[in-house]
């Protein structure tokens, strides 16, 4: 399995699997992963901690792709939408993104091309000190096309997505925590990604659903009186509400929540 899934007290652990390529993307980890994503969207949890296994986060799209492209129907692999508004590769990211629940990458070592268009998809990114980003598509002639340019807008200044894109240079993570790619560096990225990740699951679920969506409208619309009356909705839709009631009986009476 070249992505794999585990659920553990409402937090589902999403890892690339192959280890032995620096996780690089294929048709087959593609599908598992939207596999995976899939099954987290049914599931019980709450938030969802997406990590590479072995020495890299993700070293981009593996090469044996571009025999593919010299060989197959191109109108078919890239132009037919097979997922929505998206094809396979666009979804790859996106799927993860569109999730109603909040998403946290644990970065470390490479995180280039369609392995970056992933990680931009998550709502935290914590990276190692060691851990190395780059838009690495134009180095093959190429362009980002994996739902980067839904995704690198809302987090990149222009001037900042033109300078990565145009000469896909390596960043390390200081710089690019400077450049808004990164959340934050951790010393062991895997475990502050989990110290927010237990604490999201402790949050209200019916909340952190509304707030993720309230954020995305936010990001999206230049309308001021459509984000107001979407913060009224969302908050209406809320109060006195079980999970509404129970985290304040928590707060009230010193505990730790249950939320059903």
């Amino acid at each position: 399995m070249t992505v794999t899934l585990t659920i553990e007290n409402h937090i589902a652990h999403l890892t690339l699997n192959r280890p032995d390529k620096m996780n690089a993307v294929t048709e087959t980890l593609i599908a598992d992963l939207l596999a995976r994503v899939a099954e987290i969207a049914a599931s019980d949890a709450r938030v969802v901690l997406l990590s590479g296994a072995g020495k890299a986060f993700c070293a981009g799209l593996d090469t044996a792709n571009f025999q593919r492209f010299l060989t197959e129907d191109l109108d078919a692999l890239v132009m037919e939408r097979t997922h929505g508004d998206a094809n396979a590769f666009q979804a790859f990211s996106l799927a993860l993104y569109d999730l109603p629940i909040p998403v946290i990458a644990a970065i470390h070592g490479p995180c280039f091309g369609a392995g970056m268009q992933l990680a931009i998809a998550a709502d935290i990114r914590i990276a190692s000190p060691e851990a190395q980003f780059s838009i690495m598509e134009m180095k093959w002639g190429l362009v980002p096309d994996m739902g980067g340019m839904v995704l690198f807008p809302r987090v990149l200044r222009s001037d900042v997505l033109r300078l990565l894109t145009y000469t896909n240079e390596i960043v390390s993570a200081a710089r690019a925590a400077e450049f808004g790619l990164v959340t934050e560096i951790a010393e062991d990225a895997h475990a502050r990604a989990l110290e927010i990740a237990q604490i999201i699951a402790n949050k209200s679920p019916s909340a952190m659903r509304a707030v993720k969506r309230l954020i995305a409208t936010a990001e999206t619309s230049h309308d001021r009186a459509h984000i107001l009356l979407e913060e009224s909705r969302e908050q209406r839709a809320l109060i006195g509400t079980p999970h509404q009631i129970e985290t304040v009986m928590a707060q009230m009476q010193s505990r730790p929540p249950v939320y059903d």
